[in-house]
């Protein structure tokens, strides 16, 4: 699998002086990349569900599956700490916090590393967290989270995370579901992203009630997505995913929450482009524009719930 490509991290600096054990801080300090935490919003219908995490209130951002993939694929570093101690910056020191936010500086103790580089044995980093019902900054000494970012070149122990609040409390649940994310992002034989829809063709059979439709999609690997319908008297539609060359017609629908279901719920647009219809005939048109309704139905919607915001 070709390795992701990530936007340029913007530059933070911490002061290299120690004052009594303190790190000294800059006068303004950002918290993530220059990049939004999300791609864009994608297929996204019904209500969002996130899955259960310890209550942290702090740190409680809502993750979906798609979630996790779009900042595994955007994140370097994914690793596991422990905070032992925790800072508030001054609203000065904070440009572009979001209201009800504050923009913490964190040191935290390395439990592990999914992904990425040796850390050492302790991470700093600026970190947006929000505030609790009375206002106030949580206090999150002693707690596990997981951390999403990226190391910061020439200054050992600090990590820039992908997004101001890329910080999730931890749990065993969400540890094994990005493990498992991870594992099929690395995969040589990973499903590519879609990239864009090159033809809808429906041909009918020779009896009445069957035919097959074929779509044809763009990858950014260069490698071949197509997904087929296939109609028979009497039964109701059957389709799958094809991840190769052949167009199989015993392939079945991707199981949700994996990596194939990810590519096709989240890139599929809501309707056939009108230059990708190219089959003859109103009628055949219309049956292509069924089974393509019948695909997005059973995938479902891609549910996110990370927000997209600019610092």
């Amino acid at each position: 699998m070709p390795k992701p490509v990530y936007r340029p991290f913007a530059t933070i600096v911490f002061a290299a002086a120690l004052s009594a054990g303190a790190m000294a801080l800059p006068d303004t300090a950002n918290a993530q990349n220059s990049g939004d935490s999300a791609p864009s919003a994608g297929r996204q219908q019904g209500p969002v569900i996130a899955d259960p995490v310890p209550a942290t209130p702090a740190i409680l951002a809502g993750r979906t599956y798609a979630d996790l993939v779009d900042l595994a694929q955007r994140s370097p570093v994914v690793a596991k700490a422990v905070i032992h101690r925790q800072s508030r910056l001054k609203i000065e020191q904070s440009p572009g916090l979001p209201a009800g936010f504050a923009r913490l500086y964190i040191e935290a103790d390395t439990a592990g590393v999914l992904v990425g580089p040796e850390l050492g044995e302790s991470l700093r980093l600026l970190a947006d967290v929000p505030l609790n019902a009375n206002g106030k900054v949580p206090k999150l000494v002693k707690t596990p989270v997981l951390l999403f970012g990226n190391v910061v070149s020439g200054k050992p122990g600090e990590l820039l995370l992908t997004a101001s609040d890329t910080i999730f409390a931890w749990s065993p649940a969400l540890e094994a579901r990005m493990r498992a994310i991870l594992t099929e992002l690395v995969d040589p034989d990973a499903p590519p992203r879609i990239t864009g829809f090159r033809e809808a063709l429906h041909v009918p059979g020779n009896l009445a009630g069957e035919g097959e439709t074929q779509f044809f999609f763009a990858t950014d690997s260069g490698k071949p997505v197509s997904i087929s319908v296939v109609r028979r008297p009497g039964e109701a539609p059957r389709w799958g995913v094809s991840f190769g060359e052949i167009v199989d017609q015993a392939a079945r629908p991707p199981h949700p929450e994996t990596l194939a279901w990810y590519r096709l719920a989240c890139a599929l647009p809501d309707t056939i482009p009108g230059a990708a219809a190219i089959s003859t005939g109103a009628a055949n048109k219309r049956i292509a524009a069924e089974d393509y309704a019948l695909i997005l139905r059973d995938l479902g919607p891609c549910r996110r719930m990370r927000p997209t915001r600019t610092p």
